[in-house]
Formats: C-alpha cells, sequence, structure tokens
C-alpha cells in the first residue's frame, strides 16, 4: 500500500495579513499602554483576532463590551469596528479619555450616512447582522437604517419613502457577494444612491483578489484567521467557491495532516487582521508534512498608511 504524497510547494498569496486599519489601531492601543501605563481599557476586541488580543491583555489591555466595566478617569479605545453614536456620547459623558481606533474606511461609511441623514435619506445597508461593524454604523442614527444580509433579505425592505434611498456596505464583506445583492437593491429600487466608491475597503478586495488568482494554481487553500474574523471567513469562502478545497485555522496547531493528503500545492494566505507571525508558523507546520519549497505569488504591494489621533505622539 502506497503512502499518499504529501505537499511539495507552498504558495504564498499577495498581499495577505494586516491592512493599514488593523496596523493603527494596535499601534494606537500599544502607544496607549507606552504613554500611559496599564491598564487601557478597549471596547470590544480591537481586531477580530485570538492572538493579537491576547498579545495585548498580557501587555495590559483589558477588553470589556459595557462601559459599565470602565472605572472612572481610564483611558479607552474604540476598536477598529467603529460605536453608533449612543456608545460615543456615553463615553464622552462618563469623561473617559478616548482614543477612536475605528478603522478611517469605516469612519467614511459614517460620516457619509450622517451627511445624507440630513439630506433626508434612509438607507439599506448590506452587512452581517451582529457584526460590530454592522452595529456601529446603523447606530449612527436612530432609525432609518434597514439591513440586508442576502438577496433575498432585498424584498423584505418597507422603506417609508424611496425619493431618498441609499446603500451602505459592511467593509469587510465578500466582494462579489455584495455586488450580486447591490444588484437585487437597485432591481428593487432603481433610483437609489450609491457611494462615488464602494464602500469594501481596499485590503478586503485584494486579498480576495489574490485569492481568486491563486485557488486554481493549488490542491489546497489556508486561510490564517479567527473565526470571528469576517474578511478572513470570506476568504476561505472565495476559495471553495472556485472549486478549492478551504479551510480557516486560527493557529499551526489546528492544521490537521489529512488535509494535505494528496495534495503537492497549498495556497496560503491570511485575513487583515492574522499577523505574519502566524503565517509563519503554519508554514513551518506544513514544510514539516513534507513541503520543500516556498513560493510568493506577484500582486500588489500596498503602501496605505492611517495617521495615529493627537495625543499619542510618545514625545508630546
Amino acid at each position: 500500500m502506497t503512502t499518499p504524497a504529501m505537499p511539495q510547494e507552498i504558495l504564498l498569496a499577495e498581499p495577505r495579513g494586516f491592512c493599514a486599519g488593523v496596523d493603527r489601531a494596535i499601534e494606537i492601543v500599544e502607544k496607549a499602554l507606552a504613554k500611559f501605563g496599564r491598564p487601557i481599557y478597549v471596547r470590544h476586541e480591537i481586531v477580530h483576532n485570538t492572538y493579537v488580543v491576547n498579545d495585548l491583555k498580557e501587555r495590559g489591555a483589558i477588553f470589556i463590551e459595557e462601559l459599565d466595566d470602565v472605572p472612572p478617569g481610564a483611558t479607552l479605545v474604540f476598536s477598529a469596528h467603529g460605536v453608533s453614536q449612543a456608545i460615543q456620547k456615553e463615553a464622552a459623558r462618563r469623561g473617559f479619555q478616548i482614543f477612536d481606533a475605528t478603522c478611517p474606511l469605516v469612519t467614511k461609511v459614517h460620516v457619509e450616512v450622517a451627511k445624507l441623514h440630513k439630506e433626508g435619506y434612509e438607507f439599506i445597508m448590506i452587512g452581517h447582522k451582529g457584526h460590530p461593524e454592522v452595529e456601529g454604523t446603523m447606530g449612527q442614527l436612530e432609525s432609518g437604517i434597514h439591513l440586508v444580509e442576502d438577496v433575498a433579505d432585498v424584498a423584505k425592505v418597507q422603506p417609508s419613502q424611496t425619493d431618498k434611498l441609499a446603500v451602505v456596505t459592511q467593509t469587510t464583506l465578500s466582494v462579489d457577494d455584495a455586488a450580486d445583492i447591490t444588484a437585487a437593491v437597485v432591481a428593487r429600487f432603481p433610483l437609489i444612491k450609491k457611494p462615488k466608491m464602494q464602500d469594501i475597503c481596499y485590503a478586503t478586495q485584494n486579498r480576495q483578489d489574490a485569492v481568486k488568482v491563486m485557488s486554481p494554481q493549488v490542491d489546497i487553500v489556508i486561510v490564517v484567521g479567527s473565526p470571528t474574523s469576517s474578511n478572513s471567513n470570506r476568504l476561505r469562502e472565495v476559495a471553495k467557491k472556485l472549486g478549492t478545497e478551504s479551510y480557516m485555522v486560527d493557529h499551526a496547531d489546528e492544521l490537521k495532516p489529512e488535509w494535505f493528503e494528496g495534495r503537492s500545492r497549498v495556497g496560503l494566505t491570511a485575513g487583515a487582521s492574522a499577523p505574519e507571525v502566524l503565517v509563519k508558523a503554519v508554514i513551518d507546520r506544513i514544510k514539516a508534512l513534507g513541503a520543500v519549497s516556498v513560493r510568493k505569488m506577484d500582486g500588489i504591494e500596498e503602501t496605505v498608511k492611517f495617521p495615529l489621533p493627537k495625543g499619542l505622539k510618545l514625545d508630546a
């Protein structure tokens, strides 16, 4: 009986891993810890990655969901996903020192919602119910935002008027799914106002595009990312839709040798909140199973950098 062949080559997606919004959010917590000392309170996981959150916990960050858990006079950081107006106002009322780590691309959606709301618009939001980014965006208004999760939901939306209707999108969705849902929205509401540029962020788009190029070239795709990470889940789905078996792992220990039996080429990518140290550990584990070479794909080089909030320069 012959032993099934194990992987020979790893093909690394490019780009993969941290995006500018995640880099900025983590740096805000790190700089706050360095400047003000521990503890620093963070509302919700700063980004959806177990390794990152545990690392910051060890350094003095305390992650909370309710403002009641933050003591008076504390320093509070809002996560990269954004928060509702109600939470912003309540945190300010309580007098916390606040640093907002909301990704600027999410803030752009919030600003657009506020601007169009003043002009009398209602909104259809494409996104996943319960995701903190969706809760933050919908929480920019007291009412007038209707959430749709799929094409079927579009038929159920009942806005109070259709003359002034706009569509906004969670930034970490599948580009293809969002396009399908948007098409259904436009078919039902032909005059709906769409963003000048799509809301799905550049990093989400780039990572999905890289997986689309990589998937046909490999026998299996491994995505490094935590179960709570929307954009990581979408990468696995993109590969699966293209017919390539795909798995998502939080860390290298979750890899199972049987996944790789008879598969000579492994595609590897990472969600926008997954650090490169986890990718390297996965590479080492696949090498231990027999892979002898690692090849990096050609891909877009991301040069986006977002500035930190005022008051976090260590010499300030």
